[in-house]
């Protein structure tokens, strides 16, 4: 993989990180602690483990991915997998905009079921350029359904 693509990558995935962490800042507030949350909830300490692990996978996997096809000259292919990952990340960033800044609980609940299916649309882009990629990225999509049931499990528990 070249130093400029995952570059890019990287600065695309920490620019979600850092967008998401600012509406996230609202995980603290009294609104959020009043919310009624299901048993499967994980503790709060779980969040800033795995996203850092996730969005470092996002990058260097997706990197990777357009390296491939672009030296196999799969131009189409890669010029799409950047359009998923655009439209991923601005999802992924999305949901905690709508959940912690704005309060939408269920159209949060909805958004986070259109980025599970986004991530696991980015895992099966990278699976078709190395079948070893895809499953590294596999953990993206299960911990986006993981966070489909939690918000809707929450948004039913709060209506």
């Amino acid at each position: 993989m070249r130093p400029t693509t995952l570059a890019k990558t990287a600065l695309a995935a920490l620019a979600t990180s850092v967008a998401g962490g600012l509406a996230s800042k609202d995980s603290q507030s009294f609104w959020y602690a009043r919310l009624r949350k299901p048993g499967f909830q994980p503790p709060r300490q779980a969040f800033p483990i795995v996203w850092p692990i996730l969005y470092t996978d996002i990058a260097v996997v997706s990197a990777s991915t357009i390296d491939t096809f672009e030296e196999r000259g799969e131009t189409q292919k890669a010029a799409a997998y950047k359009r998923a990952l655009a439209a991923n990340l601005v999802l992924n960033a999305s949901w905690s905009w709508l959940f912690f800044n704005r309060r939408r609980l269920g159209t949060s609940a909805v958004a986070a079921g259109v980025l599970a299916a986004s991530s696991a649309d980015l895992a099966r882009r990278a699976a078709g350029a190395n079948p070893a990629a895809g499953a590294v990225l596999a953990p993206y999509p299960l911990w986006c359904a993981f966070a489909t049931a939690l918000s809707t499990r929450i948004w039913q528990l709060n209506r």
